[in-house]
C-alpha cells in the first residue's frame, strides 16, 4: 500500500496493484494421489476430465455457423 495525504491532511493507504506479470505465478502443488487415480479411472472409460479438451462440448457450445439463414422448420416444411 503507498500512504497518501488527503486535502485535510490526514494521511490514508492507498491500494496500488501490482502490474500483471511482475510476479511469477505460484507453483501448484500436485494433485493427492488418491485424484489421480480417479482422473485415471475416469480417463479410462472415456469420461469428461476437468482441464482437459472435450470435444463434444466444444461443438455443442460453439456459435451457429451462418446466422443470416432461417432454421429450418421442424416438420420438414408441410
Amino acid at each position: 500500500m503507498t500512504p497518501t495525504f488527503t486535502a485535510t491532511g490526514r494521511r490514508r493507504r492507498v491500494f496500488v496493484p501490482v502490474p500483471a506479470g511482475v510476479l511469477p505465478p505460484a507453483p501448484q502443488p500436485p494433485d493427492p494421489p488418491i485424484y489421480r487415480e480417479l482422473m485415471r479411472a475416469w480417463a479410462d472409460r472415456g469420461r469428461t476430465l476437468p482441464g482437459r479438451h472435450d470435444p463434444e462440448w466444444a461443438e455443442l457450445a460453439a456459435p451457429p455457423g451462418d446466422l443470416s439463414a432461417p432454421p429450418a422448420p421442424r416438420d420438414g416444411g408441410r
